[in-house]
């Protein structure tokens, strides 16, 4: 069904989810109050201004969208209603008007109008009539595909029953609108998603479109009229990853302007849904289910952060109050903020989780007007207040002219702060005392601590109860089996849960990964291998969790949740759980609640009978979902998933399929918000499997098995140091902490409460009925695995530790499967004792043949183990002449090499290789560490060792304008396929002299290469950074690296109307001399996913000629 937003349906690999868009966004207003024409005039010259924070696509008078929020106009619209309409409008306040988009088709237009004519009366209030809004496509110019999807516009005009104060009108003209999206979007009218409230108001109304900045006001004579006056305006300058039409989601929207990314937008919508079932209000008494779902379809993240501002605001909160709660400031470590504000975020903290990513958010309800960043600032905004009381504030400087004298002062929004100009007090009001004055309202410090139960509490209750007795080991052979059962390996032990303990972090590796996927591997996987991390590129930056560690938290509270819109001391009577990864003693004291402090817990068996074969594990999930909804039902308030009773008759279920599949099952039954969901797992051991459990759901994890393993390798000698066994535990769990910190990171994540449930995850080789039960919503472009192949490879498992045969057919150590390193008969590897011998023999000798032998190997490789490409078959043809194929010296110019810097491999390596490509014709690439000058230069023999494609990276060493001249081609480094999301480090020992003069460095320090680029935070900052290096090097062409991924098709489309001239697409296999394991082995996708995406993305955007 074709709409507004003209979105092609899913087809191959493009998704129209996967799209994003940044913008620019500013707010002109008078301070006082003093509605005037010239506010109006100077968004429309702000708007102008910020032309380059939108975009064009494939015509160049085709716009991705801009708008304009006003105050309502009332002398304009009485005048026009009574002018057009022969009516008299009630008195100000007491009518309500907004734009509506409408089908051109008249017969479908009348039926919508009739629909909500129908709402108007069911909810007591007066149609007053609609007026047609003037639209001037000719004056404006716009394009064909904006003229192809613009709707028919009509402004509705709604007035207040008798006795309706304004703000009871607001909430009726929020049902209405509300109703009206309902009935008509959601119906299966074939017009229906041309149907779109721009907004219903007593205070503000919306005019936007599919238009460029400067096209607003010649389309809208509205906004040109003398008569339209304001006291504020927003304004908002789109720049989409696409070129399809798209006239709803241009903003501003009903009472925001958003410019940034969610990047936790599934989990927060996932939770809203959730929270409907909780939700209790005096306010709204009976009329609260109508506003359901509050979250809507066919919405950006913007549109969807809209939705719930919206709602929480016309439930009686005051927008200020509201941004607080959804973008609060890094409050957890930030031990300078005020008791009362800490408190504040505490409080909320209990109620909501973070929208989480880079955000301006500018909003508006016509007494109030203000902005808000995100708490890391990763969004630009500065503003002036004038003498003649005027507030511009905007993405940057300049879009108003101001005369210099005429500035009164100027500054800058920081991370996680806010300003709010007062109408009705006539002033600005700065961050510190607007928060302490909604902080302040209520004594949120005293509820917390009445309220409030720490772990700590639970664990002394359940010792006292047990009086002393403490809790039984595993040891000795029940220990092996039950490490075999689970999957453990040798390798488990030496590459994962000691380093953990040793080093305190995520290990790290070299290299990249060259073995099979796990759904094309023959051998079990566990089913956390399937998956794969996203990250953030381009679009939004990822953040360097090291660093700025001081805006990260692994915090959450957890168990039953309140009601939203109610403030009270009970809302916050929650669990306080510092760390995701909770001890044995601390997973026992939850399971012992049987009432205390009003709370019990359910433990629910995650095992199935041996005798029922693989097809015993789907219903065993199915029994888990039951028993959870049942549980809750009876009133319990905690859930313990547990695993804990395998045993010879009883197989474990993967606490991810149990744990992904009751998540969302209580979701959809609107009712994960009244429980907290624990899991007691002896499959759960490293990073990437704690962040995928609390990606689906989990609350907290008790890894019972990878504590036990550990004492056990403290018993036989193989950890460092003198460990205590709470020792072990906390040193686990710190190294725990800094891995998880680093894959939210990569992803731009700041907190685990938002992290949670947010599925930051694609799966690769998963069948749909696996995705639909236990990983609702997560991409899986491959299908393939289903539950008997599942249910099947957990009996494999489960037999080797507890074999059905004879005790003689027991392995007596743990197996070694080579996933790691190559091990005969383990998992296969590209790079293996032959394939090296070859490439060796081939190069210390010459000796082609050898040569020959390799690359049959590795081709005949790609087909045995476990490639996208080595499915793939060349389809035959008929020869073409000779004479018209290509000639191999033209093929070799294609030829590049791939991105190592002077630094990560030596001098001698970096220059033969320069020199090679150079005699081939070829390109040489100097990866991030810039290249020693003398290298420009031909050498005497008539070889050159100058690398002809120049890289630019986040760290931007040896970047001169020197360096940028030198170059063919100029690559910009957006992401790298060994660690996308992650920066670089080269140890101080390794900067010599040398390094460090041709990095413009100092001899052994140590240099760091950030996550992000700080000057690149949205995809106009990349724009920018394209037309800075051509204009350093007109002669070379710029080409931006980016990482497979879902969705990568679209950032590409963003880069190719950024005018990049390439685009390089880098697969999860890549090279790198240093990497977290987690990231080698579970970030990234194959590369060949991600050109076939991009590909047929920038095909349907009529782009892919442009690069």
């Amino acid at each position: 069904m074709m709409g507004l937003t003209q979105f092609p349906e899913q087809h191959g690999l493009y998704d129209p989810a996967n799209e994003h868009d940044s913008c620019g966004v500013g707010l002109v207003a008078h301070i006082k109050g003093q509605a005037s024409h010239q506010i109006v005039m100077d968004a429309d010259r702000m708007l102008r201004h910020m032309t380059h924070r939108g975009a064009c696509g494939c015509e160049e008078n085709t716009g991705d969208g801009a708008g304009m929020l006003v105050g309502l106009p009332d002398k304009f619209i009485r005048t026009a209603a009574k002018a057009e309409l022969g009516i008299d409008l009630p008195q100000p306040g007491m009518y309500g008007a907004g734009i509506i988009f409408l089908p051109k088709d008249p017969v479908a237009r009348s039926e919508f109008k009739q629909t909500i004519a129908d709402i108007v009366a069911e909810q007591g209030q007066r149609l007053l009539g609609w007026r047609d809004v003037p639209q001037r496509p000719e004056n404006a110019n716009i394009g064909p595909s904006a003229v192809k999807a613009e709707p028919y516009m009509e402004m509705l005009l709604v007035g207040a029953a008798d006795g309706l104060d304004q703000d009871a009108l607001e909430r009726q003209l929020f049902i209405i609108r509300k109703l009206g999206s309902h009935r008509i979007r959601e119906s299966a009218h074939p017009k229906a998603l041309e149907y779109y409230a721009c907004s219903l108001s007593t205070k503000v109304i919306v005019y936007k479109g599919m238009l460029t900045p400067d096209q607003l006001v010649p389309y809208f004579a509205d906004l040109e009229d003398p008569a339209f006056e304001s006291h504020l305006a927003m304004v908002h300058s789109r720049f989409s990853t696409n070129t399809f039409p798209s006239w709803d989601r241009a903003q501003p929207l009903r009472f925001m302007a958003h410019n940034g990314e969610i990047n936790t937008l599934k989990g927060n919508a996932n939770w809203m849904f959730a929270r409907q079932g909780a939700l209790k209000s005096e306010l709204w008494g009976k009329d609260l289910e109508k506003l359901f779902p509050i979250v809507e379809k066919h919405c950006s993240d913007s549109g969807n952060f809209d939705n719930v501002m919206e709602f929480l605001y016309h439930s009686g909160r005051t927008l200020q109050e509201v941004a607080m709660m959804m973008i609060p400031e890094a409050w957890q470590n930030h031990h300078d903020m005020s008791e009362e504000k800490r408190a504040f975020y505490e409080y909320f903290s209990a109620l909501q989780e973070p929208w989480d990513g880079p955000a301006s958010v500018s909003f508006t309800d016509g007494k109030y007007i203000g902005a808000c960043l995100d708490r890391n600032g990763l969004r630009p905004s500065r503003y002036y207040v004038t003498h003649d009381d005027r507030v511009i504030m905007a993405s940057e400087v300049g879009v108003v002219d101001v005369e210099p004298e005429n500035v009164k002062f100027k500054g800058r929004l920081q991370p996680g702060k806010m300003f709010l100009i007062d109408f009705e007090q006539g002033r600005l009001i700065p961050d510190e005392e607007l928060k302490q004055d909604v902080a302040g309202r209520r004594p949120y410090r005293d509820w917390l601590n009445l309220q409030r139960v720490e772990l700590d509490d639970l664990v002394i209750a359940w010792k006292a109860a047990r009086n002393g007795h403490e809790l039984p080991h595993i040891r000795g052979q029940q220990l092996l089996e039950q490490q075999q059962a689970f999957g453990y390996t040798t390798e488990t032990l030496q590459f994962m849960l000691i380093p953990l303990v040793n080093s305190k972090k995520d290990p790290l590796y070299s290299m990249g990964d060259d073995t099979s996927l796990a759904c094309l591997s023959d051998k079990p996987r566990l089913i956390y291998d399937y998956f794969k991390q996203l990250f953030a590129q381009v679009t939004n930056p990822p953040i360097d969790s090291i660093r700025e560690e001081v805006i990260m938290s692994l915090e959450c509270y957890i168990g039953p949740e309140g009601n939203l819109l109610d403030t009270s001391p009970e809302q916050c009577h929650r669990l306080r759980v510092p760390h995701p990864i909770i001890t044995d003693e601390e997973c026992a004291g939850i399971k012992a609640l049987h009432g205390d402090r009003g709370w019990k817990t359910k433990v629910l068996d995650a095992t199935f009978e041996k005798s029922e074969g693989a097809a015993g594990l789907q219903p065993a999930i199915q029994r888990l979902c039951d028993e959870a909804e049942q549980a809750i039902n009876d009133g319990y308030s905690f859930l313990v998933i547990s695993d804990h009773t395998t045993s010879t008759t009883r197989v474990p279920i993967s606490s991810l399929l149990a744990c992904g599949a009751v998540h969302h099952h209580l979701v959809h039954k609107e009712l994960r918000t009244r429980v907290g969901l624990i899991l007691e797992s002896g499959e759960a051991r490293e990073v990437h499997h704690f962040c995928l459990l609390t990606g689906y759901g989990a609350d907290a994890i008790n890894p019972y098995l990878a504590f036990e393993t550990l004492r056990d390798a403290k018993d036989s000698g193989h950890l460092k140091g003198d460990f205590t066994e709470e020792k072990i535990v906390a040193t686990y769990r710190e190294g725990v902490s800094k891995g998880m910190l680093k894959v939210m990171g990569k992803m731009g994540i700041s907190t685990l409460q938002s992290y949670k449930g947010a599925q930051i995850f694609e799966a690769l080789g998963l069948a749909p009925e696996v995705i639909d039960t236990c990983f609702v919503g997560t991409p899986s472009r491959i299908q393939g695995v289903n539950f008997e192949i599942l249910g099947t490879e957990q009996l494999m498992r489960h037999e080797l530790g507890f074999p059905t045969r004879t005790e003689a057919d027991r392995l007596p150590v743990l197996p070694n499967d080579g996933q790691v390193h190559w091990r005969h008969n383990g998992e296969k590897h590209g790079w293996n004792p032959f394939t090296i011998a070859e490439i060796q023999q081939a190069a210390r000798n010459g000796d082609a043949n050898a040569y020959r032998r390799f690359s049959k190997m590795i081709n005949e490789g790609d087909h045995r183990q476990g490639t996208l490409r080595g499915l793939m078959r060349f389809k035959p043809g008929t020869p073409v002449p000779l004479e018209e194929v290509e000639s191999a010296a033209n093929i070799l110019k294609r030829f590049c090499t791939g991105a190592m810097s002077y630094g990560s491999i030596s001098a001698e390596s970096h220059e033969a290789m320069a020199i090679a490509m150079n005699r081939i014709q070829g390109k040489s690439n100097t990866g991030e560490g810039g290249e020693d000058p003398e290298r420009f230069a031909p050498m005497a023999n008539g070889d050159s060792k100058r690398s002809a494609i120049k890289q630019v990276a986040s760290g931007r060493f040896g970047v001169t304008s020197w360096y940028l001249t030198n170059a063919d081609e100029l690559q910009i480094k957006m992401a790298q396929g060994a660690k996308p999301g992650e920066g670089g480090e080269l140890p101080g020992h390794k900067v010599d002299k040398v390094i460090a003069a041709t990095r413009h460095a100092t001899p052994g320090v140590g240099l760091i290469s950030p996550p992000p680029h700080h000057d690149i935070y949205s995809i106009e900052d990349l724009s920018q950074l394209i037309f800075d290096l051509k204009n350093a090097n007109p002669s070379a062409n710029v080409s931006v690296k980016l990482v497979s991924k879902v969705g990568v098709g679209t950032i590409a489309a963003g880069v190719a109307k950024g005018h990049a001239d390439k685009i390089l697409i880098s697969g999860d296999g890549g090279g790198t001399g240093a990497s977290p394991l987690t990231s080698i082995k579970h970030a990234g996708l194959p590369w060949e996913l991600g050109i076939s995406e991009t590909h047929q993305t920038l095909v349907k955007n009529d782009l892919r000629s442009r690069v």
